[in-house]
């Protein structure tokens, strides 16, 4: 079958990206990777090639380098840019804020100076649901206000505000921003899934290493929060719910402006709730700790989104027990 047409991925070899070249792959497109490796594995990219079933072009290169920018536009004529690529960590966004803004905001102002000048007009941005700051009300829906409360969602910010300028600058310019929540999990056929580097910054990774005995509990922040066990809750949501759900935003394209739409399930659910299916589901104990709650942290947070499932047709089909099983498979086969 010929190809529908390229698709450059900014960021393509991690953790979001692998996964979504893959469902661009299966949807008719062909995916073009580009990543400068800084978070992620270049074994990942001949994973996605054996998951694919064909071999999948990579473009080693930074975003911020006008000149591989060019030459990534000029190699393959490119239908759109789905831009994964960014910097992620929190904790490192506050301590580096100087770092976050020169690789996420700039670096998003090169990718789309070299677009322009190659004619490319439609992007698929990875946003973040960091851009609400904290919740004013539950479920978060696209109107909430808007106020990020750390550096690292100030740039998610700063890059949807930039876009609406981009688009507003010229008519036939078409945006859609993905606000995700929390993605976890991993593909089913356990080749490609998260691999954080040193001590994970999220909830799944850490379970996986206490599970593995890497680390010798996991710390929970606080446990008298007003939920329905005391632990944070949060809108986890499987990243092949995810990834498919820039693939139908990427098909729909052409009937958007700058459109920003939430992606989760709708649920929230616990640290506590992951932990104990995680232990069912895979036979596995996790300890835990409970300790004082973290500054800037809220008691719950999760999506109303029910705009994805209005303009785009989509709605996540994976729950908690795929989530954790898969997550584990990963883990357990990529340690082989």
């Amino acid at each position: 079958m010929a190809s529908r047409g390229s698709i450059l991925l900014t960021g393509g070899a991690g953790f979001i990206g692998s996964h979504v070249a893959v469902e661009v792959a299966a949807a008719g497109w062909t995916p073009v990777l580009l990543d400068n490796f800084c978070t992620s594995e270049r074994s990942v990219v001949a994973r996605v090639g054996e998951v694919v079933g064909a071999p999948v072009r990579c473009i080693e290169a930074d975003i911020r380098d006008a000149q591989a920018m060019r030459a990534a536009f000029g190699s393959t004529p490119m239908h759109a840019v789905i831009h994964l690529a960014g910097l992620k960590a929190v904790g490192e966004s506050v301590e580096k804020p100087e770092l976050y803004h020169d690789n996420n905001v700039r670096g998003t102002e090169v990718l789309l100076a070299a677009m322009d000048e190659f004619g490319v007009r439609r992007m698929v941005f990875s946003s973040s649901c960091t851009v609400y700051g904290m919740p004013q009300r539950l479920p978060i829906d696209e109107s909430h206000p808007l106020g990020a409360i750390n550096p690292y969602g100030q740039t998610k910010l700063d890059i949807e505000r930039m876009l609406d300028r981009w688009a507003d600058a010229c008519i036939d310019r078409h945006v859609c921003s993905l606000r995700y929540f929390n993605p976890v999990g991993a593909h089913a056929s356990a080749l490609i899934g998260e691999s954080p580097l040193g001590i994970p910054n999220n909830l799944m990774p850490f379970v996986v290493k206490v599970a593995r005995g890497e680390l010798p509990e996991l710390g929970v922040f606080g446990g008298d929060w007003p939920t329905h066990d005391g632990t944070g809750v949060r809108d986890y949501i499987h990243v092949v719910d995810l990834a498919r759900g820039h693939v139908v935003a990427l098909e729909q394209l052409d009937s958007m402006h700058h459109d920003c739409i939430n992606l989760g399930t709708g649920a929230g659910l616990s640290v506590l709730d992951v932990v104990h299916a995680f232990e069912r589901v895979n036979g596995v104990k996790v300890p835990y700790a409970i300790g004082p709650r973290r500054a800037g942290d809220a008691a719950a947070a999760y999506a109303d989104a029910s705009l994805a499932e209005q303009r785009l047709g989509w709605r996540a089909r994976l729950g908690l027990d795929d989530m954790v099983r898969d997550a584990w498979a990963f883990a357990t086969r990529s340690a082989c």
